[in-house]
Parts: C-alpha cells; sequence; structure tokens
C-alpha cells in the first residue's frame, strides 16, 4: 500500500476454517492437521514449520508448539464489534498476536476481553457483547458471503469484489493487482476535448 500512489481501504470479513470445532481443544496443533488432513504428526510439523519460516520472514513469531485451538467464532463477534468502534485493524492484529505468538487462549471469553480493553474498547461493554448474541448474524453474514465466493482458506483477498488472491502472495504480486484494479477504475475519455461543456455556472461553447 505504500508503494501505491493510491487510497486502499482494508477490511476484514469472517471466516472459519472448522466452525465445528469445540471451545476447550486437547489436541495440539499438529494432532489436528494430521487429523483433518490424514497426514503423520511428522508430515504436519514440517507442513507447519515452513509457515513459520514465511511468518519469520515477515517479521512475525509465531509459537505453533504452545499454539491453543479453539473455537474462533467469539473472537470473529469481538472483531465485528470493534469494527462499528472503528477498532477493527488494532484488534485483529491484537487478536492474531495473541494466538500465533503468546499462546493465549482466545476462545475465553475472559481473553477476549483483556484484549478487547488494550486496545481501547469498553470493559463492561465488550463483556456484556460476548455473553449475548450480537455480531452472530454479522459473522454468519460475511461466512455466508465467502460461501458465495467460493473461498475455501484462508488467506483469501479480494479486490473490488472482481479480483481474487489467494495464499501467501509475495509483495509485488498485491502491488500489480492493486495497479491493474486501479487502472481499470479510471475513467477514459473517449472524446477529443471539443463540445458543450457545462458545470454549475453555465454552459461554455468550445471556439472553432
Amino acid at each position: 500500500m505504500k508503494q501505491l500512489d493510491h487510497p486502499v481501504e482494508v477490511t476484514y470479513r469472517c471466516f472459519e476454517l472448522d466452525p465445528t470445532m469445540g471451545r476447550d481443544i486437547k489436541e495440539n496443533i499438529y494432532e489436528g492437521l494430521a487429523k483433518k488432513y490424514g497426514m503423520s504428526i511428522a508430515q504436519a510439523k514440517a507442513n507447519t514449520q515452513r509457515m513459520v519460516q514465511m511468518a519469520k520472514e515477515a517479521g512475525l513469531d509465531y509459537q505453533m508448539d504452545t499454539l491453543i485451538l479453539t473455537n474462533t467464532f467469539d473472537a470473529h463477534r469481538l472483531t465485528m464489534y470493534a469494527k462499528h468502534k472503528g477498532l477493527m485493524k488494532e484488534i485483529t492484529e491484537r487478536i492474531l498476536h495473541a494466538y500465533f505468538t503468546e499462546s493465549k487462549h482466545i476462545g475465553e471469553h475472559k481473553t477476549l476481553t483483556e484484549l478487547a480493553v488494550e486496545v481501547g474498547l469498553n470493559r463492561e461493554d465488550v463483556e456484556k457483547m460476548l455473553a449475548s448474541d450480537d455480531m452472530s448474524d454479522v459473522v454468519r453474514a460475511d461466512e455466508q458471503t465467502a460461501k458465495q465466493y467460493g473461498v475455501t482458506g484462508v488467506p483469501f483477498f479480494l479486490i473490488n469484489k472482481k479480483y481474487a488472491l489467494t495464499g501467501a502472495q509475495p509483495t509485488e504480486t498485491f502491488v500489480q493487482a492493486l495497479k491493474k484494479v486501479i487502472a481499470e477504475d479510471q475513467i477514459t475519455v473517449l472524446n477529443s476535448e471539443d463540445g458543450l461543456n457545462c458545470d454549475e455556472d453555465g454552459c461554455e461553447i468550445p471556439n472553432k
């Protein structure tokens, strides 16, 4: 985005890789992947290690050995709540850091509340929201939209509801994709400048 001389708005959407997952899971990430994809623990660790290395190259510290698997529906609800408060990016980044780096249990309301307070949300309001079903419809609406677009995994980037980028892509791929979309959005004047031009002050007839 810094390489583009054009405004770009980023909006996070909700998507659960496994909506059926429970809140308290005994399996670790490697056991969960092995079970889901029918691979060995060793294969799961090898695949995960590649992701850890990619994260490291991007300046992220992923602690997969101590990561706590859990259901993320309430974390998504909190993100949608924060969106209405203008803190969507902040809470999303905080939750992801808590999950991947700090090994926090983001399925617990107590943990989510503490993270919310850290980014500037009101404790009592967040506790009340989490204890209710607020934002559930918003999360499910996002997930339904994802189905309509054929999203089956993350990351998935949709640009102007027209172009999609899937998987972890290098920066240059995003730059080129955004430049393409920006160019297509620009208005191309097909006729010459000669013609009757009108504005709020009236019309000007060009000199012939």
